[in-house]
């Protein structure tokens, strides 16, 4: 969430984004969090919503447990670094916090809000020593020019200095969209989905009702709506579901059931909804609904195709470009295999192959595997049976 002030110049054009709570925002009309439901939808009462708490949690989670190292190109391809930066981005980037910590409340903060900062503290010599994360509800961003600066607080910073990792950008490239605010009448009917149905299940499963009877006076009327409000809840709670009326009265139902308006369906397709919003298979929400032995194994690569390597690229680059100097020979890069940790027979048959066709030693593979070091396994193997299509006549002729 986010509102805008421009400042007048005769130089240069100068905006101001400021980064505020989505409460805030409506406060001074600038953009309502009132969903079509509603529903005030905020980030707070989003994560209400389980389907939201869990695409979150997952997408964030998975992308704070990958790998992340530096490397140098070589003239044969590439070597890993380990300096002072490669363990701070792949341990701690702070002396507070673990890189997963980091990472995790960085993701958690761009699939909420809508953004995420950090800032890169530097020695005098220009070394980076500590990355800090920073509260995005507490960040300006401006554009004086063509050139972005950040005030956290009385701190004014240069672009340089802050990573910064969007949802959406807009079209000015200051402010950005949310996700639970651009998309907030989905959210809104989300939530409206699951008061209604706790609040059916308070009641008993009772839908509302109305009292219809020879009442003499309005006060009457009362008693006996209190009266029979309290007989039901009583009934309720003892798991009885006979109510006997008096003579001439009789209850008559207002509204709809839960089966009548198909709340189950609703939920499934508010699930299905919020998955479309963070491009996530709804398999990954716990919604089995149409899932099978086969499709599901292939919503997990689409998970990893087209959601996780949207986020690993976009977080490559920002640190890449803020974290090295233009024309460096290192760069940042994530080791999407850490997916694959969990599944120990598709590791060993992918090291198998990778072997046998000499792409890399099995000193290198059990390096992957964190295994003991073996000297005489560090030399390229290949399978002797294959060879290029030109010396299959001359080995033939030497045969006979």
């Amino acid at each position: 969430m986010a509102f805008w002030s421009r400042k007048k110049s005769s130089e240069s054009r100068s905006y101001e984004v400021v980064q505020s709570a989505p409460d805030f925002a409506a406060l001074l009309g600038l953009q309502s969090n009132i969903s079509a439901s509603g529903v005030a939808v905020t980030v707070n009462s989003a994560l209400g919503v389980p389907a939201v708490f869990t695409a979150v949690n997952f997408i964030s989670g998975t992308l704070a447990g990958l790998p992340l190292h530096i490397y140098r190109k070589t003239k044969t391809g590439r070597e890993r670094v380990s300096s002072p930066m490669a363990r701070l981005l792949h341990d701690s980037p702070n002396p507070e916090m673990s890189s997963f910590d980091w990472r995790k409340y960085g993701f958690d903060q761009t699939l909420t809000g809508g953004r995420q900062f950090s800032y890169i503290e530097r020695s005098n010599r220009g070394q980076v020593v500590a990355i800090w994360p920073l509260d995005p509800g507490k960040v300006t961003v401006s554009l004086d020019g063509y050139k972005k600066s950040y005030r956290y607080g009385t701190t004014k910073y240069a672009a340089s200095e802050i990573l910064d990792i969007p949802f959406m950008l807009r079209s000015d490239m200051v402010g950005h969209f949310g996700p639970l605010s651009t998309c907030k009448d989905a959210i809104g009917q989300a939530i409206s989905a699951t008061k209604y149905g706790a609040k059916a299940f308070q009641s008993g499963g009772i839908p509302p009702t109305v009292l219809q009877g020879p009442f003499v006076t309005g006060a009457a009327a009362q008693r006996a709506s209190e009266d029979v409000q309290r007989t039901m809840q009583r009934l309720s709670d003892e798991g009885k579901n006979v109510l006997a009326m008096p003579d001439g009265h009789r209850m008559e139902r207002m509204g709809f059931s839960p089966e009548e308006m198909q709340l189950i369906e609703l939920q499934r397709f508010c699930v299905e909804e919020i998955a479309r919003i963070y491009s996530l298979p709804p398999v990954f929400l716990q919604d089995l609904t149409h899932g099978t032995f086969s499709n599901t194994e292939q919503q997990d690569l689409h998970f990893v195709k087209h959601t996780v390597k949207r986020w690993v690229e976009q977080f490559e680059q920002e640190l890449n470009l803020k974290l090295f100097p233009r024309g460096s020979n290192q760069y940042v890069e994530f080791s999407v295999d850490g997916l694959l940790r969990g599944d120990i027979k598709t590791r060993m048959e992918a090291h198998s192959v990778a072997i046998q066709n000499g792409i890399y030693t099995p000193a290198h593979a059990a390096e992957r595997e964190n295994a003991p070091y073996h000297p005489e396994a560090d030399q390229v193997f290949i399978q002797g049976g294959t060879m290029p299509v030109g010396e299959v006549q001359k080995v033939a002729e030497n045969d006979s």
